[in-house]
């Protein structure tokens, strides 16, 4: 582009009083012309921040109130008993663990297929890319049935006391049915968030949360149906959830282009989406079993209900925060997948730096949180002087953990609206299985630092996997990943041609 046709655009935008009313494809012209005066950052910023803060903040409700589910009935179960807590916690993350890692990590297919079409415009294709994503949910609900039902001897294999492998075993089995209806709810919810539909999942989210509540304490304490009714309680909130979030797509004049019912073809192409729905769990599971996977080993230590009651304590804070950080990543992966769909990779790269940025400033902020009630983090699970006391001194592992995956999900989501998950996963298994979980172990069992050493040495892994991500991504030609998101389209939504407006 010329002189001539760039101090035109210039004009246009230096007397535009709202730049928030500004286009993609507009700013996206505007970026393509090098080099942007200093004077015009702040304004970029503010426009790409109100597109962010749009899909993310109800983003972020949804996610921290789905996790509110999981976290209000630990607090229920805390106050049966240090045992309950103990096997509550064991279940939830060497059984439900698994497959929560399985499910969410095989839905991010599900916002990279389903963002990248939304931003071409290929609205059908998308109705058929979620049932795709449903039928291969189910079927791995139905292989994960079977390590639920046998969980008691699966944790006394991996080195549980049988009195907590016992209690974990009550718990898993109730939230069998909470298993299959996460396996509805995960391509469901992606497939809203792809087209920008986030608001509803948000109010869903609070209502069924406020019910969860009240049920949770009706059975529990009322009724006095101990593990098992917290879990089936649990299951019946997630299958309220996956009913509400059916209506809407079924019913709303929202999804009518993207939603035009059942159809055969989603048995068709199945195996181009397969493939990458397998990159995508690999890679995510990678993710969440490595932090959970500290639970697990806290396990092994001498002491182990207090290792376990207070390490499950500060991953239950380390994951509300988690909650926080991956609505921010959803709505990053929806911006950059759509905007790389759309044919406009400058877009996508700068919206990637504004994510980043905000992500740093509220893992900060969560992190001082931290410390500064650091004392009282154990009271609200626990009424144990030993457990509270073990708590305050993780703390701050607790801080630094949460400023480094305050920075790493949001990165993990652009990977996740690129396509990039298989060469992620690589990155994943170097950097926490080969690195950081052998110098966990090795610090925890072999010095006096128990769960801290453990901790730390998987720290290290996660801030490894940080910087390589940080490398990666200002790596990335964008060009180039525009062109992919067309290949990828062809392949997994299995259309014939898409027609993208490029600037390459």
């Amino acid at each position: 582009m010329g002189s001539a046709e760039y101090r035109p655009l210039l004009l246009g935008l230096s007397s535009h009083s709202q730049i928030s009313d500004l286009s993609s494809a507009v700013i996206e012209e505007f970026l393509e012309n090098r080099p942007v005066a200093l004077r015009w950052w702040p304004r970029l910023v503010a426009w790409e921040s109100r597109l962010l803060w749009r899909l993310s903040g109800a983003s972020i409700t949804a996610s921290i109130f789905n996790y509110m589910l999981s976290f209000v009935t630990f607090i229920f179960c805390g106050h049966l008993g240090a045992l309950e807590l103990a096997g509550a916690s064991i279940a939830n993350v060497g059984i439900q663990g698994l497959a929560y890692g399985i499910m969410l990590g095989m839905a991010s297919a599900v916002q990279t297929v389903c963002g990248q079409a939304y931003g071409a415009k290929k609205y059908s294709a998308m109705g058929i890319i979620c049932q795709r994503a449903i039928i291969l949910h189910l079927g791995a609900a139905i292989l994960l049935s079977f390590v639920y039902w046998f969980s008691g001897p699966i944790l006394k294999a991996i080195g549980q006391t049988d009195s907590i492998a016992m209690q974990g075993q009550i718990f898993a089995h109730g939230l069998i049915p909470q298993l299959f209806a996460f396996a509805l709810s995960c391509p469901m919810q992606r497939f809203l968030q792809a087209q920008n539909i986030v608001n509803p999942l948000a109010y869903m989210a609070v209502g069924v949360l406020f019910l969860h509540t009240l049920l949770s304490w009706i059975v529990v304490y009322v009724l006095d149906y101990g593990l098992v009714g917290a879990a089936l309680t649990l299951s019946l909130s997630w299958w309220l959830l996956v009913i509400l979030n059916g209506l809407y797509i079924v019913l709303s004049p929202s999804c009518k282009e993207t939603w035009t019912g059942l159809s055969v073809r989603a048995f068709s192409g199945i195996w181009p989406y397969f493939k990458l729905t397998v990159a995508s769990a690999v890679m995510l599971c990678l993710e969440i079993w490595y932090n959970q996977g500290l639970v697990l080993i806290s396990g092994l230590l001498s002491n182990p209900t207090i290792a376990l009651d207070s390490i499950s304590i500060c991953m239950n804070y380390w994951n509300w925060t988690l909650q926080f950080m991956l609505g921010l990543s959803a709505a990053a992966s929806v911006r950059v997948s759509n905007e790389l769909g759309a044919g406009r990779p400058r877009v996508a790269k700068f919206s990637v730096f504004v994510v980043t940025g905000t992500s740093i400033l509220i893992s900060i902020v969560f992190s001082a949180i931290i410390l500064i009630f650091r004392v009282d983090l154990g009271k609200i699970f626990t009424s144990d002087e030993e457990v509270m006391a073990a708590v305050t001194s993780l703390s701050p592992l607790l801080a630094i953990s949460v400023f480094l995956n305050g920075i790493q999900p949001i990165l993990s989501g652009v990977a996740i609206g690129s396509g990039w998950q298989a060469l992620v996963a690589y990155v994943n298994l170097t950097t926490y299985y080969i690195i950081g979980l052998p110098i966990g172990c090795v610090l925890g069992f072999k010095t006096s630092l128990g769960v801290a050493g453990i901790w730390w040495g998987m720290t290290l892994g996660v801030f490894l996997q940080t910087i390589t991500l940080i490398i990666l991504t200002a790596r990335t030609n964008w060009d180039a990943e525009v062109v992919k998101a067309t290949e990828r389209m062809q392949k997994s939504a299995n259309e014939e041609t898409i027609d993208l407006v490029t600037s390459v």
